[in-house]
């Protein structure tokens, strides 16, 4: 049915008549009218929603924590260090007289350091002054040096090893206690132990078959620990060591024999028990791979392989995951090192806490390929940022957190991989910008679209402090400078790191996250009891 009619122009007169053509119209409009009524009686089908709207409204996520418990209590050094022999020039130590170096390793402190990896088995030291010295050149007077007047006030440290050779051994950490010094120091026992080990080292013990013929069986291994270990307590300096091990790679099928057979021997023995993690093995990577949740799950299932074997023989027992990288062979550049990485990083830190790892060490703090946190030149890169705001703003005590929203109906045969990963922990006690019993949030939002979380329960109406963490430059997520709060971070000088501004948010506003980014959310005040006592 068509109405077609022409109006005029204009009315002659206030009281002029309407023209004949708008009784059809007022006739047509009746029936629309009638035929609407009749179908909202008749057909109860909702009308359809606009798809984008919905979405909106589900982007809005309601998050509380529990406060009254702690689920975890993890190591005061969860994040620690690793230096891998690469850093070691013409036989000494040149990098320990850097000023910078010392101040970004004495941002990240308390930690352990552990000084050790593959090329150790080519190393070797004897106790001879560094001819370079006699020629006026730079370095230490000896090859290896105790420099604690550079490195003990970073709580990272060497110890002296005067005629202790460094070939031919087993690459044992070591923690100790001097009896005349009150920090704890690290070192490396190089010393030759046995037939079994020689020219071999005991990084990754599962792959000794491939890399020198020769293979070392759980029992095997467990057994030298013990003898290791009974050779150490007759001696002052290491009566009180501490012995970690056996190191092992990924636990597939052969390395969790090798696992069960060393927890069967010398479970009780050491004191902690270490394996190694790599993301991406010898492929090439994009910069997308990073943002891929199936990748930043596979930690948590090898978790899972480790802890089974070992409380089966020693519950309890602490586990520390001694040595992570994002990428094998070194790294890839403008990758391994670039914003995109900090994504693994941060992951990896929450979910270890989350699920009970005691400590991790990062390989490398300086100078190996490009997972360092250092580059060669001295300069902080992504991850290095992410660990200082870490260490500033993160407890030892994992909070339980609760959200509503997040979650979606599962399909059959597919797994849902959260893109919006939430962690909560007490608020270092040390930093005394914030009192205790406040809590600390750090959010990853893999999400191309900004994510909006309001605070609820005990958070509620609770001031925030926010510490955004975005990269800086052009080149985006492949980019090695960050901005915090939209401020790059640079060093002041040589002896100063910058200050970390945090931006308050009102209290009760709205978190929101933006797209592929991640952030530390401080909620000041929240006095949980679960933060109040250390």
């Amino acid at each position: 049915m068509r109405v077609l009619c022409a109006f005029p122009e204009a009315m002659s007169s206030s009281n002029s008549r309407p023209s004949a053509c708008l009784a059809p119209v007022a006739l047509y409009l009746a029936v629309l009218l009638h035929l609407s009524l009749s179908s909202q009686t008749g057909d109860r089908r909702p009308l359809p929603v606009d798809r984008a709207a919905g979405l909106k409204e589900k982007t809005l996520i309601l998050l509380d924590v529990s406060t009254k418990n702690p689920v975890r209590t993890v190591n005061e050094n969860f994040l620690s260090l690793q230096l891998d022999p690469s850093i070691i020039h013409d036989g000494w130590l040149d990098f320990l007289s850097s000023k910078r170096l010392v101040t970004l390793a004495r941002g990240l402190s308390p930690a352990f350091l552990r000084f050790g990896g593959k090329r150790t088995d080519f190393l070797q030291f004897q106790n001879l002054r560094n001819p370079a010295k006699s020629r006026g050149g730079p370095g230490p007077d000896y090859y290896l040096k105790n420099y604690e007047d550079d490195i003990v006030r970073s709580d990272v440290a060497l110890d002296k090893q005067k005629g202790c050779k460094i070939a031919q051994h087993p690459d044992i950490m070591l923690e100790l206690q001097r009896e005349k010094a009150a920090q704890m120091h690290l070192v490396l026992l190089k010393e030759q132990f046995s037939n079994t080990y020689s020219n071999l080292i005991l990084t990754e013990p599962n792959n000794y078959r491939t890399m020198h013929g020769r293979a070392v069986n759980g029992s095997q291994l467990g057994k030298d620990y013990i003898q290791l270990k009974s050779l150490l307590q007759p001696i002052r300096i290491y009566s009180r060591a501490s012995l970690y091990g056996p190191n092992i790679g990924r636990p597939r099928k052969n390395v969790i024999a090798l696992l069960d057979g060393f927890m069967k021997v010398a479970g009780s023995t050491v004191d902690a028990v270490t394996w190694q993690h790599c993301y991406i093995d010898g492929r090439a990577v994009k910069v997308m791979d990073f943002l891929k949740t199936r990748l930043l799950d596979t930690l948590s299932d090898q978790i899972r392989k480790i802890q089974k074997v070992v409380n089966t023989y020693t519950p309890g027992k602490k586990i520390w995951l001694e040595g992570v990288v994002t990428t094998s062979a070194g790294g890839t550049n403008n990758l391994s090192d670039s914003y995109a990485a900090g994504f693994l990083w941060l992951n990896t830190l929450g979910m270890l806490a989350n699920q009970g790892i005691d400590v991790v060490i990062r390989h490398s703090f300086f100078d190996h390929g490009y997972n360092h946190l250092v580059d060669q030149n001295f300069n902080p890169l992504p991850d290095y940022w992410l660990s200082l705001l870490y260490k500033r703003l993160i407890g030892p005590k994992v909070l339980a957190v609760h959200v509503a929203g997040l979650q979606r109906k599962p399909r059959p045969g597919r797994v849902i991989r959260d893109k919006l990963r939430i962690y909560a922990h007490c608020t270092n006690h040390h930093n005394h910008n914030y009192v205790r019993g406040s809590i600390t949030l750090f959010i990853i939002n893999l999400h191309r679209s900004r994510k909006k979380i309001k605070l609820a329960g005990t958070l509620r109406a609770k001031l925030v402090h926010q510490y955004l963490l975005q990269p800086y430059g052009q080149e985006g997520l492949r980019s090695r400078s960050v901005q915090l709060n939209g401020q790059p971070l640079v060093m002041v000088d040589d002896g100063t790191l910058p200050e970390l501004k945090p931006r308050p948010l009102r209290a009760g506003r709205t978190l929101v996250i933006p797209p592929v980014t991640m952030g530390f959310y401080v909620v000041k005040n929240v006095n949980a009891l679960a933060c109040r006592y250390r």
